[in-house]
Order: C-alpha cells, then structure tokens, then sequence
C-alpha cells in the first residue's frame, strides 16, 4: 500500500491571532496525536489536505506527515473544519496509527439494485449511510456494497448479512437493521387532526338541521294561530 504523502512544519504559536496569521499566509493549522504521540502543533497547506479528501478512500486515506524532513508520522484524518460560507479548510486534527494495528473507520454503505418490496409500494430505508468497521490500515475498503434486489416488503438487512473484505469487520451488533422496506401509512397525528374536524362537520350539521326543525314548528304554530283568530264584527 502506497502512503499519500504531506510536507507540514512544526508551529509554536497558538490563538486565534496566530491562526489566522497562519491563514493569511497560505497554510492552515493542524494537530497530530495518537497514544503514543502527544500532541504537535502543525502547519499545512489546505490543499493538500483537499486533494485527499477529495480522493477515492477520502478521510480514510493513509497519510505519512514529512514534519520538515526530520521526522514523519503514519496517520489518519480524525477531523477537519470549513469555513460555513467558502468552504475553504480551516484546520485539521490527524491520529497516528501503526501499519500492522487495526482501526476503527467508517465505510460509506452503497445500496444497488431495485427491491422487490419498493415496486409492491414500499419505501426503502436506509439505517445507516455509513458502517462503522475494524480492520488494519491497508485493509480499509473504498465502499461496502450491498444489492437490494430480492429484498421484499417488511424486509430488512442485518449487519451480519454485509459482504465484507476479508480481514474487515462491522463494529454493529449482528442483529442490528443496516437497510430495510417498510410500508407507507397514515401518520397518527394526522388521524387525530381529522377526528375533530369531522366533529365539528356533524355538529355543525345537527345544528342547521335543528335549526330547520324549529323554524318549520314556529310556522305550523303562527299558520294554526292565524287560521283560528276571526276578524270581530262590529
């Protein structure tokens, strides 16, 4: 396995004032740590960092810091920040890992194919978009792929059923649901929302039909109340 290579320096100040000297400079502030390396203070230039995370294993790439040609660190990217608007990098935080230890990554999970269950009319789920794993550096897999195809309706995929490479395995319980179809069906709280409304329809229905009864009796009331008077004679 062939390690990306990256030129950083060693830095000494610290603060914002300092970092975004640093910035205006061109390069971007960084840390290494790992359990047997304290932490170093570190300057690199963005796109570098860009240039592999924009690669086919991405933040799972392998890398081999060159610390001003005096020393280099075998690590992982741990984490990174961008700013919210550019998306320029604005820092970076890199783990040191040994070649012949394994490390916990997570695998972008592709689903392929077209399930049995979604043409019947349900709705595919994806659980998990990545899948968390273990395995050593030159091991790490660009994807797991999985197919759906004769998934049907209410079905679903445990981790345990995830074709893996070998020497790679799912930090998931066996059991756990990683893909599933389920059936679509009226929420509850909308079932709740159309009670009342049809409610009130009946109510306000008995009422205008109420109202007609009234009006109807009060007629018949005044027709026999004037058929009964007679006009007096004088």
């Amino acid at each position: 396995m062939e390690l990306r290579k990256i030129s950083v320096t060693a830095r000494e100040g610290r603060g914002k004032g300092e970092a975004s000297r640093l910035r205006r400079s061109g390069r971007i502030p960084a840390v290494a740590y790992g359990k047997k390396l304290g932490a170093q203070s570190l300057a690199l230039a963005p796109d570098e960092l860009k240039s592999v995370l924009v690669s086919e294993l991405g933040r799972n790439t392998v890398i081999e810091l060159d610390v001003e040609g005096k020393s280099k660190l075998t690590v992982l990217v741990r984490e990174y920040q961008h700013h919210p608007v550019t998306r320029a990098i604005l820092h970076a935080d890199f783990v040191q890992i040994a070649l012949d230890e394994p490390v916990d990554v997570q695998i972008p999970l592709e689903v392929t194919g077209k399930a049995v269950g979604v043409v019947k009319g349900g709705v595919l789920r994806q659980v998990f978009r990545r899948i968390p794993v273990r395995c050593l550096p030159q091991q790490i897999p660009v994807k797991i792929v999985h197919d759906v195809t004769s998934l049907d309706l209410d079905g679903h995929v445990p981790a345990k059923a995830l074709a893996l490479p070998q020497g790679v395995s799912v930090r998931l319980p066996a059991e756990q649901t990683v893909i599933a179809i389920v059936t679509e069906k009226q929420a509850p709280e909308e079932e709740t929302a159309a009670a009342p409304g049809a409610a009130a329809g009946a109510a306000a229905a008995g009422a205008a039909a109420g109202g007609e009864k009234a009006a109807d009796k009060g007629a018949e009331k005044g027709g026999d109340k004037g058929a009964e008077k007679k006009p007096e004679k004088k």
